[in-house]
């Protein structure tokens, strides 16, 4: 399950806090291992004990939760948080949004740009100001029938089993579609999400959400406390890598919750 090791990237800014706040939440529910990284220029004096010194405050806000702290070398900070990511075996990257940005929206910066463009590893951002809730209340997918979506239902059906909260298929419904076809989609959806994990035919919903654009289709839904989204990569994306398409870069800045975004072929 995604989460068995997390990986945060820690920045002295609220962001940075972000994501560590949100990978200790992950490994809480997961029962996995953390590990939290700062990235340093090479050849800069000075930067590498700026580094530890970083990865000290994140020691202190981290109190008596175990983790491992890594400071490592690289020219561009997502580069070297997917490179340390294979290395160690992390299997999902945690990054907050930039300061700045709108309050509970995320903020996709140079780092997070990269991750979401070319990581090996299943990549979580953190909206701005994010706290997490004590627990998780709900697992989101983002659906079009395609194969990338298909193995993110797969996956978030056997995680929402093995965490015990419900799961949601969300399709959106902007301009002239068939919205007769897409419901049809989504019922196959839910068969598969049944079908693939332990859950109840009532412990999984689905949604059209219909409107003009992508924010306001998302504006049309619930967001309650605790709701987790999740997004496959596009069709163009190099196997076992995250490529954000066009759309799902809509999504990622107008959700109100973490969105995690899957590699191609995950499984």
């Amino acid at each position: 399950m995604i989460g068995e090791h997390v990986l945060a990237g820690y920045v002295n800014d609220a962001g940075g806090r972000e994501a560590l706040e949100l990978g200790r939440a992950i490994v809480a529910l997961t029962g996995g291992e953390l590990s939290v990284a700062t990235v340093h220029p090479p050849g800069r004096a000075g930067a590498a004990a700026e580094a530890h010194t970083l990865l000290e405050q994140a020691a202190d806000l981290l109190g008596e939760q175990p983790a491992e702290l890594m400071a490592q070398e690289s020219r561009s900070v997502g580069r070297g948080l997917t490179s340390l990511a294979g290395r160690i075996g992390a299997d999902l990257i945690v990054v907050g949004s930039p300061e700045g940005g709108a309050r509970g929206r995320i903020g996709v910066g140079a780092a997070a740009d990269h991750l979401l463009h070319s990581a090996t590893e299943a990549v979580m951002l953190a909206p701005a100001g994010y706290v997490p809730p004590e627990e998780l209340g709900r697992i989101t997918v983002m659906y079009v029938r395609r194969p990338q979506c298909d193995e993110a239902v797969v996956r978030a059906a056997q995680a929402a089993d093995r965490l015990d909260v419900p799961l949601r298929l969300v399709t959106l419904a902007i301009g002239d579609v068939d919205a007769e076809r897409l419901r049809d989609d989504l019922a196959l959806a839910i068969r598969l999400a049944v079908e693939s994990a332990e859950l109840l035919p009532e412990d999984v919903s689905a949604d059209l959400a219909e409107g003009d654009d992508v924010a306001d289709a998302l504006d049309d839904l619930d967001w309650p406390e605790g709701e987790l989204l999740v997004c496959a990569s596009s069709e163009d994306a190099a196997a076992h890598r995250v490529f954000l398409g066009e759309v799902s870069v809509k999504v990622l800045r107008a959700a109100p919750c973490p969105v995690t975004v899957l590699p191609r072929g995950y499984f």
